[in-house]
C-alpha cells in the first residue's frame, strides 16, 4: 500500500477548467474531488447520495428552491440525497467535494457541463 500526503496547491495546479471534478482519493466507496467554481451550474439533484462541499479557498454560493447559502473559505455544507440545488461563484472557488464513487457532477441533467465522473488528477 502506498501512502503519502496529497497536496491540495499542487493537485489544483494541475488543471484550469471550471466545473470539472477531479479524483484526488478513494475511500472505501467514495471519491475525494478537487474542483474550480466560477459562474454560475445547473439546477440539479443526486438521487443516490449525499454531496458534501468543502470550500478551500474563495467563496460559493449553493442554491436552493427555498433559500441560497454561501459557503467560504474553511467552511462545509451537505447536500442531502435528492435535493435540487446549483452551484455558482462570482470569483474563482476551489473546493473539495466527497461523493459516491460514480457521482456525476450535473446529476440526473445531462449538459455541455457534464464531465466525466472518473477523472483522476
Amino acid at each position: 500500500m502506498e501512502t503519502h500526503a496529497i497536496n491540495f496547491r499542487d493537485k489544483f495546479a494541475r488543471f484550469s477548467e471550471h466545473w470539472s471534478p477531479k479524483i484526488v482519493a478513494q475511500m472505501n466507496d467514495y471519491h475525494f474531488k478537487l474542483v474550480k467554481f466560477k459562474g454560475e451550474f445547473v439546477w440539479h439533484s443526486h438521487h443516490d447520495t449525499d454531496e458534501v462541499f468543502i470550500v478551500i479557498d474563495g467563496a460559493m454560493t449553493i442554491h436552493f428552491r427555498d433559500q441560497d447559502v454561501v459557503v467560504r473559505s474553511g467552511e462545509m455544507l451537505v447536500v442531502p440525497k435528492g435535493v435540487e440545488h446549483k452551484t455558482s461563484a462570482e470569483a474563482e472557488c476551489k473546493a473539495l467535494l466527497v461523493e459516491l464513487a460514480g457521482t456525476i457532477n450535473t446529476g440526473d441533467v445531462r449538459g455541455e457541463k457534464t464531465a466525466p465522473a472518473d477523472t483522476w488528477v
